[in-house]
């Protein structure tokens, strides 16, 4: 699971154009409602997104805003499908269904459709456009009609209000035209005398609005359903270790800090914590992005949901609950579901001056024309009065926004990617540069073997042979990678004994009574043999990027395995891609610079920082800010935390 994130935490998610006008009428509203959040209180909270201050503890409307209010923290919510995503679904179906032939009987004859207008009549054709566009308005707009009268009753006027003027003034227009058309001058009736009616914008409107809020919904449980997949990972229960050597299995949530911890072979770490006893290799790939197992022994860090490798361990609980790393994230990404993009809150300020703007130019034009305008000039007046609120519904602006936005957090969310922030995705539109790490990000993080290089007088299933055969007893990630080579080439493998693993150097063993080892130089120089006769052969290996292991046979040179992290299949296109959109790309890795130049080579990257830690990587960023461009990060999480965090945007 990856994380798009932005360097500097933005807004909550309040309005900044509320924050005074109506701070004493959220007080006041929510000193009303005796299930407002009491102090102290830990279970289930429902919040407004628009309006986060707005928290209580049972499901129902926004006080402000009237929006149906959310589930706070996803970890809390059911496997079932949330209830007004289910409503508004049905909603929008029996509005298209209604909508489609109304559209076809009131546009018809722009479409060359004029007989299905004639077969019912002008007076038929206006009571059946009553018949489809009424319900849409009253029943499939109600909770938007909702939103909009609270928003009015409260005077926090909003895209719903807007929405609801829009709407409730073409219906009523066009209602009053059907029930009483008598009332409108000659000048508003077409050549057959009929007075023009609106039921097709009204219906229009509601179904597009809430085909919007369908998605928007959509995206937010396929997030939400992501959030709980993290939690997923998390063990459910922990093997404790008592005092007296007894274990015991209890419930996650009953961890107490300092507790001792057994995590079995292939078991998930309970918390977080550091490694008191044993050695094993432990999968942090759901929280690094690293899919290479990382060595642990006494005094290792663990962090919770990790995967152990075959080794055993005995771990003390050093952050239990909420603080551990794995919640840290989910509380990370719930919030960001609360937040709002600047854009957004710049639409809702558009709207709060807009709508006190248009209905005062419609009363203008009701003034205007029932002064001055011929008679009845009352009917004028309030004829264009309407027309400005029917012009003035901003379809558009209350749509595209918020559209855009959640399907663009949506589609994250399907494909792995949680958008820590909204402005996240307004900021990603300023980037100009992107660094990038190369183990697991440009690469697969899975080591493969690639080359068998045998001395003379030997031959590569030999060589082979020897090295897989002891390898086999290692846990090292290089050792499983020429194993599983041997295996997928058909190297039948023989018998190993004495096996030793030389801590930084590599094994030793006896393979079928033969003395055979396996490492890098340093081993080579240990064991008194000279290089140079394999140095050319290893070299040009370490020129394309691969890991080389010398492989000894009696006290002499069998031949060289190499190992190299192949590129992912995706990289080239996707580098070519940004590279096409003017992105600058840097490769920063922590790889040495022979390593680094061949994969950069392969891959087109011509900027390449090699040998780097991770606070040389922050320290790059920052020189490369004071350029003053715009940089993103791509890293696997940890070890590049100093320089994710100094990104303006990350991944």
């Amino acid at each position: 699971m990856r994380l798009v994130a932005e360097g500097e935490v933005g807004a909550h998610g309040d309005h900044s154009h509320h924050t005074h006008s109506h701070r004493g009428h959220e007080d006041r509203v929510e000193g009303r409602h005796n299930d407002t959040v009491p102090t102290g209180h830990t279970g289930v909270i429902y919040t407004c997104p628009m309006h986060p201050s707005v928290r209580q503890t049972r499901p129902g409307s926004c006080p402000i805003c009237g929006m149906g209010l959310e589930l706070e923290s996803a970890a809390m919510a059911e496997d079932d499908p949330n209830p007004e995503l289910v409503d508004f679904t049905r909603r929008f179906r029996v509005g298209v269904v209604l909508t489609v032939p109304l559209l076809v009987l009131a546009m018809g004859p722009l479409l060359g459709l004029e007989r299905v207008r004639e077969a019912f009549g002008e007076r038929g054709a206006l009571w059946i456009e009553v018949v489809l566009g009424t319900p849409v308005v009253v029943w499939c707009g109600r909770p938007f009609l909702a939103r909009g009268w609270t928003s009015f009753r409260t005077m926090n006027l909003n895209m719903f209000s807007l929405i609801t003027m829009g709407v409730m003034a073409a219906w009523l227009y066009s209602m009053v035209a059907v029930l009483a058309p008598g009332i409108f001058p000659d000048g508003f009736r077409n050549a057959e005398g009929h007075v023009g009616v609106y039921f097709e914008a009204a219906a229009v409107i509601v179904t597009l609005v809430l085909l919007g809020q369908v998605m928007e919904l959509r995206a937010r449980q396929g997030t939400g359903e992501a959030i709980r997949a993290l939690l997923d990972m998390a063990a459910k229960a922990a093997l404790v270790v008592r005092e007296d050597g007894r274990e015991e299995e209890i419930p996650l949530d009953d961890v107490q800090l300092g507790d001792r911890l057994r995590v079995r072979p292939g078991g998930k770490v309970p918390v977080d914590g550091l490694v008191v006893e044993g050695r094993s290799f432990v999968d942090e790939s759901m929280i690094t992005g690293e899919p290479v197992p990382v060595e642990k022994t006494r005094g290792d860090p663990l962090t919770g949901a990790t995967i152990n490798g075959t080794g055993s361990l005995i771990m003390e609980a050093t952050r239990v609950g909420a603080d551990t790393v794995l919640s840290q994230i989910v509380e990370m990404v719930e919030n960001a579901q609360r937040s709002r993009a600047p854009i957004q809150q710049y639409a809702d300020k558009v709207a709060g001056l807009f709508v006190p703007v248009v209905i005062l130019v419609a009363v203008c034009s009701f003034i205007v024309w029932a002064i001055w305008g011929p008679a009845p000039s009352l009917s004028y007046g309030l004829l264009a009065a309407v027309a400005v609120l029917i012009i003035a519904c901003p379809c558009a602006l209350g749509l595209a926004t918020p559209m855009s936005i959640m399907t663009a957090t949506g589609r994250g969310a399907q494909i792995g990617v949680l958008i820590k922030n909204a402005e996240s995705l307004e900021r990603l539109e300023m980037v100009d540069t992107l660094v990038v790490d190369k183990t697991g990000t440009l690469t697969e993080g899975e080591p493969q073997l690639v080359a068998v290089l045998p001395a003379t007088g030997h031959d590569e299933a030999t060589v082979l042979k020897l090295a897989a055969t002891l390898e086999k007893g290692s846990e090292h990630p290089l050792a499983e990678a020429i194993v599983r080579g041997a295996e997928d080439r058909g190297v039948k493998l023989g018998e190993a004994a004495d096996f030793e693993a030389v801590t930084g150097q590599g094994v030793r063993g006896t393979v079928d009574g033969n003395a055979v080892a396996i490492g890098n130089l340093k081993l080579v120089q240990d064991l008194g043999l000279e290089v140079e006769a394999m140095a050319d052969r290893a070299d040009r290996r370490r020129d394309e990027g691969e890991t080389v292991m010398f492989v000894m046979l009696d006290g002499r040179f069998a031949g060289l395995v190499s190992v190299a992290d192949p590129v992912k299949h995706s990289t080239p296109s996707a580098l070519k891609a940004l590279q096409r959109l003017g992105f600058r790309i840097i490769m920063a890795t922590g790889d040495n610079e022979r390593t680094a130049k061949a994969v950069a080579a392969r891959l087109g990257i011509a900027d390449i920082r090699a040998d780097v830690l991770p606070g040389d990587k922050a320290r790059i960023i920052t020189e490369i800010q004071a350029e003053g461009r715009r940089v993103a990060m791509a890293g696997d999480g940890v070890n590049d935390a100093p320089a994710l965090a100094q990104a303006h945007l990350r991944q």
